[in-house]
């Protein structure tokens, strides 16, 4: 999905080193309590989880090509198991709120098996695909 930042998950045990990497690239850095958060020259602003619960993404990853360039990205399944931590975070702005049910929609549309992993919120709040 496109956006404007980048969300990045790294193995806990270097999380320190990819800051200092990025830090080395010429991002600044900012900390926050689940995240750090980096900007660069460019609109496009990266932001490295480090929540518990997407310690496990890294080792499902999953070969992909963005936009020419050959990378690990999120399974499917934790996509959208993403996605839905998102939506039912609470105090999150409506706006933000309907933008993930939004991308939760397009996922389960694009790839109607992931239907079954909706928990029974999501599920009363989109269409079953056909």
């Amino acid at each position: 999905m496109v956006t404007e930042d980048v969300d990045l998950v790294v193995a806990t045990d270097v999380v320190e080193h990819a800051v200092f990497l990025l830090e080395q690239a010429g991002f600044r850095s900012e900390r926050f309590a689940r995240s750090i958060n980096f900007k660069g020259r460019s609109t496009v602003s990266i932001q490295l989880s480090t929540e518990d619960f997407y310690h496990e993404y890294p080792s499902r990853a999953v070969p992909a090509d963005v936009y020419g360039i050959l990378m690990r990205v999120a399974s499917l399944e934790n996509t959208l198991k993403g996605k839905i931590k998102a939506w039912s975070e609470p105090g999150l702005r409506q706006s933000k709120r309907i933008k993930d049910l939004a991308d939760i929609a397009r996922l389960v549309e694009a790839h109607p098996h992931l239907w079954q992993d909706l928990t029974d919120e999501a599920r009363s709040q989109i269409q079953k695909p056909d």
